[in-house]
C-alpha cells in the first residue's frame, strides 16, 4: 500500500476515532452527572478508580505489548504465527485477573459494607469482564492492521450504549443493588463489544469482498490457535519484540495510572475524595480522550507502515521520510495548538463547568483549581501522545530495552513525587506530578526525534513553535477572560454568567481567526485529511 494511501486511511481512522470518543465522552458525561444525584461519591469512588483500575490493569498488562508488537511493520506477514502470538493475551490476562484479584481482595482496604455494598462480587466481575475482552484481541489487531474502521465504530458504540443504558435503568430501579449494577453493566460492555468483532468477521471471511480485498485469512477457523507442520508457533521475531514492549508497558502503565495506584495503596484520600477527583480528571480529559488518544493510535499506525522499524533516516524510502516528517510536524502543531486552547480557557471557566456539572459538590473546595491544574496538563499530555507515538514506531527492540531503564527510573520517581505532592497540596499534588512526568517523557521523544532527523533536511519538532501573532491572541485571551471570571463567575446570578461565556465566546472566536490566518499549512492539512470525508458527504 502506498504511504498516501496509508497516509488517507490513517486520517479517516483518527477523524472516525475522534467522533467516536466524542460520543462515549458525551455519554459519559452525561452518566456521570445522572449518577451523582442517586449514588453517594464513595460509591463512584470505588467503582470509578479501584475497581477500572483493576480492569485496565489487567488489559493493559496483558495486551499493550501485543499490539505494539503486532501492529508493527506491513500487514503482509505470517498471519497465523501472529495470530497464535496474540492467543497468548488469554492466559495472561487469566493470570494477572487471579493476581490482581487477590491484592484487591486480602491486601487493600475494604469498604464499608453499608456505604459501597458487594465490594467482593465487583472485584470478581471486573477481572472476569478484562478475560473476556481478551477473546477478542486477535479480532481486534487483525481489524486495525487492516484499517477496518467502521467496525471499530460499530463495536464500540454499540457496547458503550448498551453499557450506558443498563447503568441507567439498574440505577433508577434498584440504586441499593451498589456495585452489582456497574458489574453488571461492566460485563455487558466487554460482551457485546466482543461479539461485534467475531459477528462480523464470520460474516465477512469468505465474502466476495474479502476475496476481492486478498483478505490474508480465509476462514474463522484460521482466527484460532494452530500448530503448523514444520514451523514454529510464533514468530520468534515478534515475540521477543513483545518481551521488550511488554517491559516498557508495565512501566508505562504505572506513570499512566500512577495517582490512582498512589490513592489504592497508600490511602493518602478517602473514598469520597476519590470520587470527586475521579469525576474532576474525567471532565478534565475529556479533549485528551476523544481526540489526542485516535490521533495517538491511529498515526502509529501510520508511522509503523510508513517507515520501517530499526533503520536509519537515511536508508529509508526518502519520499516516505518526507511524508512522515511532515506529518509529525503538522500533528504536533496541531495538539499544540488544541492543548493551548485547553489551557488558556480551562483557567477562566473551571468554577463555572464544575458548578453547573455537578453543583457545589464539585465547585467549592479544591475542584476548580484541580481542573485548572488538569488544563495545563492537558498541555503536556498533547504533545506527549505524539512524539510517543513517532517514537514508539520507529524504536529498534534495543532502543526499546535502553528506554525501559529511563521508565524504570522515571517511575520511582514519579510515584514519591506523587506521594510527597498529595501530602502537600492534596489532589492538586497528582496533576502536578503528572506534569512533571510528562515533561520527563517529552525531553526524551523530542530527543529521539532530533536524532533521527539530524541527518537530513527535515525539521519536524519545529511543529512545537506557534507564531508570534498566534501566541499574542492567546495571552490576550488568558488576561481578558481571567478579569471576566474576577467581575462575572460565577455567585453573581445567571446574567453575569453568560457575560462571562460570551467574553470567552468572542476570546475564542479571534482566537481560531488568528489560527486560520497564521496556520495556513496546517489548516490545509486538517482539511484535506481529517475532514475532506466529511466534506465530500455534504456536498
Amino acid at each position: 500500500m502506498a504511504a498516501q494511501d496509508v497516509l488517507g486511511q490513517t486520517a479517516r481512522l483518527a477523524s472516525s476515532s475522534a467522533l467516536l470518543q466524542v460520543l462515549f465522552r458525551v455519554v459519559t458525561f452525561g452518566l456521570n452527572a445522572f449518577t451523582l444525584r442517586y449514588l453517594s461519591r464513595e460509591l463512584i469512588g470505588v467503582v470509578n478508580v479501584r475497581l477500572t483500575l483493576l480492569y485496565s490493569t489487567v488489559v493493559f498488562l496483558a495486551r499493550e505489548a501485543f499490539r505494539r508488537a503486532c501492529l508493527s511493520g506491513s500487514a503482509k506477514r505470517n498471519w497465523t504465527k501472529t495470530i497464535n502470538l496474540l492467543w497468548l493475551t488469554v492466559p495472561l490476562g487469566v493470570f494477572w485477573s487471579l493476581i490482581l484479584g487477590l491484592v484487591w481482595l486480602h491486601l487493600l482496604e475494604v469498604p464499608d459494607p453499608s456505604v459501597v455494598p458487594h465490594y467482593q462480587a465487583g472485584v470478581v466481575a471486573f477481572g472476569l469482564s478484562a478475560i473476556i475482552e481478551l477473546l477478542g484481541e486477535p479480532f481486534w489487531v487483525l481489524a486495525q492492521a487492516h484499517l477496518f474502521v467502521r467496525l471499530k465504530v460499530i463495536a464500540e458504540s454499540l457496547s458503550v450504549v448498551s453499557k450506558c443504558i443498563l447503568t441507567v435503568t439498574l440505577v433508577i430501579l434498584y440504586p441499593q443493588w451498589g456495585l452489582y449494577i456497574f458489574s453488571l453493566a461492566q460485563l455487558l460492555y466487554v460482551s457485546v463489544l466482543v461479539m461485534c468483532y467475531v459477528i462480523y468477521f464470520v460474516m465477512f471471511l469468505g465474502s466476495p469482498e474479502a476475496t476481492k480485498k486478498s483478505f490474508p485469512v480465509a476462514r474463522i477457523k484460521a482466527l484460532l490457535p494452530s500448530f503448523v507442520e514444520d514451523e514454529t508457533f510464533v514468530n520468534w521475531k515478534e515475540a521477543r519484540l513483545t518481551w521488550s514492549f511488554f517491559k516498557q508497558s508495565f512501566l508505562k502503565q504505572i506513570l499512566t495510572e500512577g495517582e490512582r495506584y498512589v490513592m489504592t495503596f497508600l490511602n493518602v484520600l478517602n473514598f469520597g475524595d476519590q470520587g470527586v477527583y475521579d469525576i474532576v480528571n474525567n471532565l478534565g480529559s475529556l479533549v485528551a480522550r476523544f481526540i489526542f488518544s485516535p490521533i495517538e493510535e491511529s498515526f502509529y499506525v501510520f508511522f509503523a507502515k510508513v517507515l520501517e522499524r530499526g533503520k536509519t533516516v537515511k536508508d529509508q524510502k526518502q519520499d516516505d521520510v518526507a511524508m512522515a516528517a511532515n506529518v509529525l510536524e503538522l500533528l504536533l502543531k496541531l495538539v499544540l495548538l488544541i492543548g493551548l486552547t485547553i489551557t488558556v480557557f480551562g483557567y477562566a471557566y473551571s468554577q463555572l463547568a464544575l458548578d453547573i456539572y455537578g453543583g457545589s459538590m464539585l465547585s467549592s473546595g479544591t475542584g476548580p483549581n484541580l481542573l485548572r491544574c488538569y488544563s495545563l496538563y492537558v498541555l503536556f499530555l498533547a504533545v506527549n501522545g505524539v512524539t510517543e507515538c513517532f517514537t514508539s514506531a520507529l524504536m529498534c527492540k534495543e532502543e526499546v530495552d535502553r528506554y525501559n531503564f529511563v521508565m524504570l527510573a522515571l517511575s520511582f520517581i514519579f510515584l514519591c513525587i506523587s506521594y510527597f505532592l498529595t501530602h502537600w497540596y492534596g489532589s492538586v499534588g497528582f496533576i502536578l506530578a503528572n506534569c512533571f512526568n510528562m515533561g520527563i517523557r517529552i525531553a526524551h521523544s523530542t530527543h529521539y526525534i532530533h536524532h533521527y532527523f539530524r541527518e537530513s533536511t527535515h525539521r519536524p519538532l519545529t511543529g512545537l513553535l506557534p507564531s508570534p501573532a498566534l501566541l499574542l491572541v492567546y495571552t490576550l485571551s488568558a488576561v481578558v477572560t481571567a478579569f471576566s471570571e474576577m467581575l462575572f463567575c460565577c455567585d453573581k446570578g445567571w446574567m453575569a454568567r453568560l457575560i462571562h461565556i460570551s467574553t470567552g465566546a468572542l476570546c475564542l472566536a479571534a482566537t481560531l481567526v488568528a489560527m486560520f490566518c497564521a496556520e495556513t499549512k496546517l489548516v490545509h492539512f486538517v482539511r484535506s485529511q481529517f475532514l475532506s470525508r466529511y466534506l465530500k458527504k455534504g456536498t
